[in-house]
């Protein structure tokens, strides 16, 4: 019932929102495409992808950031309106303001607000900007256009470079910042990020890899990649027994670089979740790099929802 009430609010919500540029801030890029969000897809002529300087100072970055955004507009002939934008954190979402600090990336917004100097160079309001935690947003994407449209408790991570995670509770999306949480002898993203791949192959053959893709490539071939998937299995399966546990959840989403080895490790997960009386369905993201996008743009939507149920 409570997914029927949320779904009818979310389609009147929709009905007074045409267009929302979604916007992806890495630590080396921006990307950007305006999201139609009757159709909840992205229009593709629209799409836009820059590198950044994160070292540079604020106005190098703000103008680099600003020039894609207009360009992701103009490609498809539409003024700018409202945005939506999935940035890293730590992060006063709501006010704009940066407190990232201690990585060597933005450190120049460190205490600014990042949400008034976009305005100011867009001429826009900062009403029209919607910020968010990256993380939320993939999970966000996946619920607004994705595998995860169905569910309205459900729990979703990124697995690549480092470890996103995030709870969709009652369709209200939040950070579950778990990448730092103890886990094994160490910390969660010690055992569930491409680095520990790396490190794990080396410590087993030797050998450098690249990345994950390359130790997928050699799966059929080679004992010691297939050692290392089941391992990654083990833990990926611990921890998510302990976070759809923590949550109830209806399922489990996981997106990131290395879920596009997923047939190689979710077996190994789905058969441990089993063993321990857990049969919620595990979905791999089909938006992939987009569902942030996707979901920064949704953002608008929960918000417009939100407004209408005051009403």
């Amino acid at each position: 019932m409570a997914l029927a009430i949320y779904r009818s609010i979310e389609a009147e919500t929709m009905n007074k929102i045409n267009y929302v540029l979604g916007i992806d801030i890495g630590g080396s890029h921006i990307t950007a495409a305006v999201i139609d969000m009757q159709q909840r897809n992205i229009l593709k002529n629209s799409y836009t992808r820059d590198r950044v300087n994160s070292h540079g100072t604020t106005d190098q970055i703000i103008k680099t950031w600003c020039t894609n955004i207009k360009a992701a507009y103009k490609k498809v002939d539409i003024q700018i309106g409202r945005l939506g934008i999935a940035m890293p954190g730590p992060f006063d979402y709501e006010n704009g303001i940066s407190y990232i600090a201690g990585n060597d990336k933005y450190a120049a917004f460190y205490g600014l607000n990042v949400k008034d100097m976009l305005a100011t160079e867009l001429q826009i309001s900062s009403d029209q900007i919607l910020m968010s935690n990256d993380a939320s947003c993939f999970l966000a994407g996946e619920v607004f256009a994705g595998e995860a449209r169905n569910y309205n408790n459900l729990i979703g991570i990124t697995l690549g470079t480092g470890l996103g995670s995030a709870i969709c509770a009652e369709g209200k999306i939040s950070d579950a910042n778990l990448w730092c949480s103890p886990f094994l002898d160490g910390i969660a993203e010690d055992y569930l990020s491409t680095r520990w791949f790396l490190k794990r192959y080396y410590e087993l053959s030797g050998i450098n890899i690249l990345n994950v893709r390359e130790l997928a490539l050699l799966y059929d071939e080679s004992a010691t990649a297939r050692k290392i998937f089941t391992e990654f299995g083990h833990n990926l399966g611990l921890f998510l027994k302990d976070f759809q546990q923590a949550h109830g959840a209806e399922a489990i989403v996981i997106g990131g670089n290395i879920a596009n080895a997923s047939s190689r490790f979710v077996p190994g997960v789905i058969k441990y979740l089993q063993s321990q009386g857990i049969n919620c369905p595990i979905h791999i993201s089909k938006l992939n790099e987009d569902a942030a996008l996707v979901g920064a743009a949704g953002c608008w939507a929960v918000q417009e929802k939100e407004s209408v149920g005051k009403v």
